[in-house]
């Protein structure tokens, strides 16, 4: 649960940091990109640093279990950077 959620944070700052108005389009592509990424280096974190139970595991699924986990951690991103789009919205006006 803590990389989910370090994720999702790692989205929301992704989305208040980069600058300007994204349109959706090149933010849901970036964010994939970089979702992409994350979501490999958390799916080895919690496969060989974090105990058992800390974090979702498909592992019993083998590749595809591996590619759900992935696609999990570029999904909690993308909703992040698009939390975070609308945060820099509120907080520049």
């Amino acid at each position: 649960m803590w990389l989910e959620l370090l994720a999702l944070l790692l989205g929301m700052a992704f989305g208040v940091f980069h600058p300007g108005k994204e349109d959706y389009k090149g933010l849901i592509r970036n964010g994939a990109i970089t979702g992409i990424v994350a979501g490999i280096i958390f799916l080895l974190v919690s496969m060989f640093l974090i105990p058992g139970g800390m974090s979702i595991d498909f592992g019993f699924l083998g590749v595809f279990g591996f590619l759900i986990v992935i696609v999990i951690f570029v999904l909690l991103f993308i909703a992040g950077a698009f939390i975070g789009d609308r945060l820099e919205r509120i907080l520049r006006k």
